[in-house]
């Protein structure tokens, strides 16, 4: 009977150990869609610079795509700039957002699809796999493999 005392007790600080990690999760939540969302209005306001702030600035950054891989923020804005050069190519982009998970601190992923809407050349899409490292209090895209 000596040990049920402690129960309330356990079954608060157990509680308690939860609730911090369900909240900085919704905020860091809110944090990546609404980069996302950033992203989704800088591209189709034809803002190719101002879409890639949600990539990590840094030569370690990874993008997998259709052509193989490449490193490094800078390498990763010259494909977007070649592969959509104008307004035309670029469409109007939207997100669908499948999964959004925190497998470990600082770190989230993201799977989801994406779609252009191109009247004149053609819509094109496919899915994509972002991984998320929290750096410096920010959420940035570290790695992006897309098709």
């Amino acid at each position: 009977m000596r040990h049920l005392r402690f129960l309330p007790v356990l079954w608060v600080l157990a509680l308690g150990n939860h609730t911090p990690a369900m909240a900085q999760t919704t905020t860091d939540r809110r944090a990546i869609l609404g980069t996302l969302t950033r992203q989704t209005t800088d591209w189709n306001a034809g803002r190719v610079d101002a879409f890639m702030n949600g990539y990590w600035p840094s030569d370690s950054l990874t993008f997998v795509g259709k052509g193989g891989i490449t490193y490094g923020y800078e390498a990763t804005l010259a494909n977007y700039r070649k592969r959509y050069p104008d307004r035309e190519s670029m469409g109007t982009l939207a997100f669908t957002i499948l999964k959004l998970e925190f497998p470990g601190k600082n770190v989230a992923y993201v799977i989801g699809k994406w779609h252009l809407t191109r009247p004149k050349v053609g819509d094109a899409g496919g899915h994509f796999t972002l991984l998320w490292e929290k750096k410096k209090g920010r959420w940035l895209i570290v790695s992006d493999h897309s098709s």
